[in-house]
């Protein structure tokens, strides 16, 4: 493959350019935290890279992913470090609790805005109105609307109490 499909020289950190912007965006502060010896960016960055490196050549056939991907795959990252520093921290590990956390801050760094409480309330609502469902029975469906329209800038958990609670209520 050759170095070919690279852009050169690589993005100013933050700055936005075509498809897969949060890719290059990640690859040049990541060059950025190398020459600048941040270990922590250095090492969490390289990681994420190849998590999406993974994501990108795993299946029959390898391709580039877009930035919602990417997104997904930073998300995830930062849900593995939330949950790996909660376990270091129940089995007294604090030091290696505080690095994954430290890590998850990085990462978070890149992800969107998370919704506020109002926010959500009225997009479930919203997606409620459209659907026309009420009732526990409803979860199932207006779960996956709400999650599409809602994109990854809410924690599962956190919608899924709101959506609950809203259909109790109906």
């Amino acid at each position: 493959m050759g170095w070919a499909h690279y852009e050169y020289p690589p993005p100013e950190p933050g700055q936005r350019t075509e498809p897969g912007s949060l890719q290059q965006r990640l690859r040049g502060d990541l060059t950025s935290a190398m020459k600048s010896r941040d270990a922590l960016r250095t090492a969490t960055l390289r990681l994420t890279l190849t998590a999406v490196k993974e994501v990108e050549v795993a299946g029959d056939t390898a391709r580039a992913l877009d930035d919602a991907e990417v997104l997904r795959v930073l998300t995830r990252e930062v849900k593995k470090r939330r949950e790996a520093a909660d376990a270091f921290a129940a089995a007294g590990r604090g030091e290696a609790a505080e690095r994954e956390r430290a890590e998850g801050e990085v990462l978070a760094a890149y992800l969107p805005q998370e919704l506020g409480d109002d926010e959500l309330t009225a997009i479930i609502d919203r997606v409620l109105g459209e659907l026309g469902l009420s009732g526990p029975r409803a979860i199932g469906p207006v779960m996956k609307a709400v999650q599409t329209a809602v994109d990854g800038r809410a924690a599962g958990g956190r919608v899924a109490a709101l959506v609950k609670a809203r259909l109790a209520n109906t």
